[in-house]
């Protein structure tokens, strides 16, 4: 994607703990010049590959699993709100739209193997689940459970490719900036707090 050299998230980890946070991502596959794309939860293991390593799976009725022979895309999408024109110290602009987000580009490997496809769909379970749920897929009824196994398609992909893209008017004077976080506080909603709150760290840190 397009970014920026003010807008770029270079730190890995910091790349990886956004991938974290916003987890259900978007999986878009690209087969013969038919683009396909799949909404899905992602859980990253951050110290394999390069630069982690994605597991996931969807239905096997949902045909995007064809695709998994050749290079993915997933789009993780995080806060983000518009930026009325107003909200700066003249009147010669124009509005735009802050946002996060990171592209992971990667290699697929659909995953066969019966036990490794019970273990990555576990610790799917077990990474979403809320801390304290006692809910278990070991408590499913083994038939079941293999009927669920069944129909899904279990998958990695290793991160070839990692973006991160921070647009928090960055290419603005600070007194621009201290309005725009202004004008996100008193909007008052979760994605116009969590971009305040992160032009606010960026401001801080050229201070």
């Amino acid at each position: 994607m397009y970014i920026p050299p003010h807008s770029l998230i270079e730190d890995i980890q910091e790349i990886h703990s956004f991938i974290e946070k916003n987890s259900f991502a978007i999986l878009v596959t690209n087969n013969n010049g038919t683009i396909n794309a799949t909404h899905i939860p992602v859980l990253i293991e951050k110290n394999e590959g390069s630069y982690g390593t994605l597991y996931c799976h969807i239905a096997k009725a949902n045909m995007q699993w064809k695709d998994f022979d050749k290079d993915v895309l997933v789009i993780f999408p995080g806060a983000h709100h518009y930026i009325s024109s107003s909200w700066y110290e003249t009147d010669q602009s124009v509005p735009t739209w802050n946002y996060l987000s990171v592209h992971a580009y990667g290699e697929m490997e659909i995953v066969n193997d019966r036990d490794y496809k019970k273990r990555i769909v576990n610790e799917l379970v077990k990474y979403f689940e809320s801390e304290g749920s006692t809910y278990s897929t070991d408590n499913l009824r083994e038939s079941y459970f293999e009927g669920l196994l069944k129909g899904i398609v279990v998958f990695r992909i290793c991160i070839t490719k990692p973006e991160g893209k921070q647009k928090l008017s960055q290419n603005r004077s600070k007194e621009s900036q201290k309005r725009v976080i202004s004008e996100l506080e008193k909007a008052g909603n979760d994605d116009a707090k969590q971009i305040a709150e992160l032009m606010k760290k960026n401001l801080s840190s050229k201070e």
